[in-house]
């Protein structure tokens, strides 16, 4: 019974205090906020400051058209030139073929190629040629070599021999021999 007393008895104790901050907040001079606000309704300010005028840029006309692609590689270029020019046989001339599907070898220089050793089966020689990325690949003759279409003529134990077909600067396509000798 005297615990639920005194519950009640501060229950009443804690709403007179509310009722007495209440009281203590509704009158009172309120003067000097009435004032703040009048002044910061006079100094406001009630236009916008406008945006800076838009000046149109002068157009412009890419006229790089006689140019040619500059994506195009340059043996590309080379080929469709010496069409062009008509420096090409009328039996096509030599030319690498340009549509046959590149070997993986072919994405390397020969000089950062490495030969590695030979194999034989059935009488039929293939080289063992490392790549900069570490993979090796077995070469036979008329496999692909290098970035400059070089195919291999023949594969002994010591070295790879191939033609390469290069551009001579002119338009037309010229053959040149290459080697690639066993690593020691």
């Amino acid at each position: 019974m005297r615990m639920r007393w005194r519950q009640k008895s501060a229950r009443v104790a804690l709403a007179l205090v509310m009722v007495g901050l209440l009281a203590g907040c509704s009158g009172g001079d309120n003067t000097d906020l009435q004032t703040y606000i009048n002044e910061v309704k006079a100094n406001a300010k009630g236009r916008i400051t406008p945006l800076p005028e838009f000046v149109p840029v002068d157009s412009f006309t890419y006229s790089a058209n006689n140019y040619g692609d500059p994506f195009m590689s340059w043996e590309t270029k080379a080929m469709l030139d010496a069409k062009d020019r008509k420096q090409v046989d009328s039996d096509g001339g030599l030319q690498p073929d340009l549509g046959r599907r590149r070997e993986l070898l072919e994405g390397f220089p020969l000089d950062t190629l490495r030969m590695v050793g030979t194999m034989s089966k059935g009488g039929k020689s293939s080289a063992l040629v490392s790549s900069p990325d570490g993979l090796v690949s077995r070469i036979v003759i008329g496999n692909y070599l290098g970035q400059n279409y070089g195919q291999v003529t023949s594969v002994s134990e010591d070295k790879i021999e191939l033609i390469e077909v290069v551009p001579d600067g002119l338009g037309a396509w010229i053959q040149r021999p290459a080697s690639l000798a066993v690593a020691e």
